[in-house]
């Protein structure tokens, strides 16, 4: 089965299951890859995102964006909406199904942990500082850079750059994001990342959790999403 819809859908799916999942590793107690450190964090969510988008494409979504703010900036930048409505629900079922899979694959683990705030970490991103004006500032352009790396990355002005190199330079630029920019806010720089995850903590049966930051929660959804359409309108301005 492919669609364009399915392909969101399952490579978010992988997207989530391996981003958070090294979190989980990183941070709950009794795992072999415990306090393994941001290195390891950053490099697997790189990794993650192009499995992800390697996954999208082979079951049936070409642009296999996995990330409401990247539909939305290039619907901007192209004034082509119709995607969407297909998209953006696909990846937000994904990300909280991959979450779900995350809580299943570290079930002994949460019971084990005993810091809520660890746990969290795992699903949902929170500010280093909560300054909601700064934090508001980083997401905001962590997902600009995203945007205008993707698009330098596959423009024309690179021939040489296939798609599935395009797609490691990716991750590359993914992983850059994180080292340079994540420290601030954890670099949600996509709302399903973020909200869908953040939705699985609130309804799971997970142990020892505390409250799912709802107070902190429109911020990795609103920043990322006027990143994204300010990066469209940049390149629909220049282009």
């Amino acid at each position: 089965m492919t669609s364009p819809f399915f392909g969101e859908f399952l490579g978010t799916f992988v997207l989530i299951l391996l981003g958070d999942g090294v979190v989980a590793g990183v941070l709950l107690e009794k795992s072999k890859a415990k306090d393994s450190g941001w290195i390891v964090i950053t490099a697997a969510w790189a990794f993650a995102v192009i499995l992800g988008v390697f996954t999208a494409k082979a079951f049936g979504s070409a642009d296999a964006h996995l990330n409401p703010a990247v539909t939305l900036a290039f619907a901007v930048q192209l004034g082509e909406y119709s995607k969407i409505p297909i998209y953006l629900p696909a990846q937000f079922l994904g990300a909280f199904l991959g979450a779900i899979a995350v809580y299943l694959h570290y079930l002994p683990h949460w019971k084990e942990t005993k810091d809520s705030g660890k746990i969290l970490a795992v699903f949902s991103t929170d500010p280093a500082i909560s300054n909601p004006p700064s934090n508001f500032f980083s997401e905001f352009l962590g997902t600009f850079i995203l945007i205008l790396g993707i698009h330098s990355i596959f423009s024309a002005q690179i021939a040489d750059v296939t798609t599935p190199m395009g797609v490691f330079f990716v991750g590359i630029l993914v992983w850059v994001i994180g080292l340079s920019m994540g420290g601030t806010t954890g670099y949600a720089i996509n709302p399903a990342r973020d909200l869908g995850p953040r939705l699985a903590h609130y309804l799971l049966p997970i142990a020892n959790k505390g409250n799912s930051g709802w107070k902190y929660a429109w911020l990795p959804i609103l920043a990322p999403l006027a990143g994204g359409i300010f990066a469209g309108l940049f390149l629909k301005s220049i282009l």
